[in-house]
């Protein structure tokens, strides 16, 4: 059964490869319009689209069906092209001057080189990899936290393709049910913002044991893990988002500090802070809604 199962994990990992060779023939916009098309073609019919469909419906009440359907068009596009550049990742880095957009470089002037610990917050918008850049010029050696890929192989690789914006490596959350418990995974977190290192989270996924705050007019359980450890470790808190400029592989990345309470009540600053950041994400989800992937579990 293992060497079935190995098998399986082989062959799909060889599939990736060719998929990614074939993309990468192409110069970055061409594959990424490709990627866009083939989602927008295929994806409106899939159970996904339903999802996307149901979390519009309370996050925007008052837009019509039509309305919803355009925005998740406009999510295919995006969740296309940004398919396809992950796939070329490095090329678009070593273009970075062209296609990123700082829209203030004041943080990383006043930061780099004296970083301390930093937790930065992103979510499922535009190209959120490249949300990473600006922390790469502060020179921040940022550790990254990301959901475990249960193919070893494909897993291994995407870590590889990643460590150029994650220099000192991505630790998985979904690694603790093969490998570690949960608690074991929190407590190297905990330890590398401890010994002075940087985090970054993506935290717009519905959290079961997470506070409720608001989001778009619900009451949405959001992880307040990110909150926690900025509070009890004494960490900056970054938030920022990557947005695509037009229908290219170009983007305008925005950075803001959040602050953190400190008071006598510990769960109280925690709670304010969590809901803080949703409240950041959605100012920021309204601009384009079609940048955000409506596909994730959000809501109760």
């Amino acid at each position: 059964m293992k060497q079935l199962l190995d098998l399986r994990y082989r062959l799909e990992y060889f599939a990736l490869r060719l998929l990614i060779g074939f993309i990468r023939l192409f110069p970055i916009d061409r594959a990424a319009a490709f990627g866009a098309w083939l989602l927008r073609t295929v994806a409106p019919y899939t159970r996904r689209q339903k999802r996307a469909m149901a979390n519009l419906a309370l996050a925007f009440p008052e837009k019509t069906q039509a309305e919803r359907e355009a925005i998740t068009n406009d999510m295919w596009d995006n969740l296309g092209r940004t398919a396809a550049e992950m796939m070329q990742i490095d090329r678009i880095l070593a273009d970075a001057e062209s296609r990123i957009e700082l829209e203030s470089d004041y943080f990383v002037k006043r930061y780099k080189g004296k970083m301390g610990r930093i937790i930065i917050i992103g979510m499922h918008y535009g190209n959120w990899e490249v949300a990473a850049w600006p922390l790469t010029l502060c020179d921040a050696n940022m550790t990254g936290v990301y959901r475990l890929v249960k193919n070893p192989y494909v897993d291994d690789y995407l870590t590889r393709q990643r460590a150029y914006l994650y220099p000192s490596g991505l630790i998985s959350k979904g690694r603790a049910a093969v490998h570690q418990s949960g608690y074991d995974t929190a407590r190297n977190l905990a330890n590398t913002l401890r010994d002075g290192g940087r985090l970054g989270f993506l935290a717009d996924r519905f959290d079961r044991t997470g506070p409720e705050v608001p989001f778009f007019g619900q009451q949405a359980k959001s992880t307040s893990f990110p909150a926690m450890l900025a509070r009890r470790y004494g960490a900056r808190m970054w938030i920022g988002r990557c947005q695509r400029v037009g229908r290219q592989s170009r983007f305008n990345v925005k950075v803001r500090e959040l602050r953190i309470p400190r008071s006598d009540d510990t769960d109280a600053d925690i709670h304010e802070v969590t809901a803080a950041i949703q409240a950041q994400f959605e100012e920021w989800i309204r601009e384009a809604p079609g940048q955000y992937m409506w596909t994730n579990r959000r809501f109760s």
